[in-house]
């Protein structure tokens, strides 16, 4: 399976993610059909940031993210980000930030792009339902 991931899913997404599990899908409103890839932050702390100071402490809320289709097929991704927090100072939380994904899109950068060079809107694209 992790063979199959490797050569489907940007390997940005493998290479911060944990994957979990997958399933298909079928939208009760437009009967549109896709596979639900779900991942998990991996418990490694962001570049420049001290391990002895910082713990992790959870996840947050998971985002749901559109990627290219496979096999007539919508792809998605539920992604849980890790957040850590400083030991003596609670109030300091950090989470790695992820510029693959497009911004203010809820897809990968490179099916934004792709969108965008055949002059359609990603916004238009994105996904509520899920």
């Amino acid at each position: 399976m992790e063979e199959l991931l490797r050569i489907c899913v940007p390997s940005e997404l493998l290479d911060y993610f944990d994957f979990l599990y997958l399933g298909e899908f079928v939208t009760l409103n437009t009967k549109e059909s896709g596979i639900l890839i779900h991942l998990e932050e991996k418990n490694i702390l962001p570049l420049g940031y001290e391990p002895l100071e910082f713990e992790s402490k959870g996840f947050m809320n998971a985002s749901i993210v559109q990627d290219f289709p496979l096999r007539g097929k919508a792809i998605y991704y539920s992604i849980r980000k890790r957040r850590w927090r400083h030991k003596t100072e609670s109030n300091k939380i950090i989470s790695r930030d992820f510029s693959f994904l497009a911004d203010k899109t809820r897809m990968t950068a490179d099916l934004a792009d792709f969108l965008k060079d055949r002059g359609r809107e990603p916004s238009r694209y994105d996904v509520e339902y899920l």
